[in-house]
């Protein structure tokens, strides 16, 4: 990683650093729906595998920039453990009631649009639907900086951002194909990217004000994650009968986010 460029951060407030990763993160959902302007059509096949690549991704994130930093700044010995599995339960359970008990349609809508109901309401719902799937994502990222550690901060980030392009790509594509324009597609995917920064500024300034909160909230975040990768994206993934594909996409995505992991620190 280049110094200057950490110098440079260093002089910022860690919850401005942690809201601008972000964002660049999130912004990372609009730069995957571009395609969306050329063609209408990516098959199913290849919808699944960059899906199995984001929960790769994820996956790596979650443990290595999540879980370990986590257990590091807990300490060592039972009550690490403790803190560390406790938030990795209540992110989960947070992401439980909050699919379960918050009005939304499917992520990847899986049934599509009922289209006897007002589309602009089911519009709604899939925007906040999708907010409950990608704060995780920004809190992740603000998490990551709340300790001051830059390095660990970045990689997080660049790994949701390269998480978000194929998630774009999909939530563009199921747009189109319930009837939206290309261009209120693309609108839609970045404002569901918005979403992250809002998660990354208090994730960042809850743990740098309150730096005890830090294995607390790494671990809660790393749970919420958890929770999104195995009720929602494997699922859909696997939902068309292809496993293998999205299985090797999923590997790649791991396998990638974990030499970011390292190269970058």
């Amino acid at each position: 990683m280049n110094e200057a460029l950490l110098v440079f951060l260093s002089n910022y407030p860690i919850w401005l650093v942690g809201a601008f990763f972000s964002l660049l993160a999130g912004l990372a959902t609009a730069l995957g729906a571009i395609p969306i302007f050329f063609t209408k059509k990516i098959s199913i096949y290849w919808q699944d595998i960059f899906m199995g690549f984001g929960a790769g991704v994820m996956l790596a994130a979650t443990s290595f920039s999540l879980i370990i930093p986590g257990l590091e700044a807990a300490g060592n010995g039972i009550k690490a453990a403790l803190i560390i599995v406790t938030g990795i339960m209540f992110g989960g359970i947070f992401l439980y009631f909050s699919s379960k008990y918050l009005p939304h349609e499917h992520f990847f809508l899986k049934h599509g649009f009922n289209f006897h109901k007002k589309k602009l309401a089911m519009m709604w719902l899939f925007i906040f639907a999708i907010t409950i799937h990608n704060f995780p994502e920004g809190l992740a990222v603000g998490v990551g900086f709340g300790n001051g550690d830059l390095l660990n901060g970045i990689s997080l980030a660049i790994g949701i951002g390269i998480q978000n392009i194929p998630e774009g790509l999909v939530v563009a594509l199921a747009l189109l194909a319930n009837g939206f324009t290309p261009w209120k597609a693309f609108l839609i995917a970045l404002l569901t990217g918005l979403v992250e920064p809002i998660g990354g500024l208090l994730g960042a300034g809850a743990v740098s004000i309150f730096n005890v909160l830090l294995p607390w909230g790494l671990a809660f975040a790393a749970g919420a994650m958890l929770y999104v990768i195995s009720a929602e994206i494997i699922p859909e993934s696997h939902r068309k009968g292809f496993v293998h594909a999205p299985t090797i996409g999923l590997m790649l995505g791991f396998v990638l986010m974990l030499f970011l992991d390292v190269a970058l620190g």
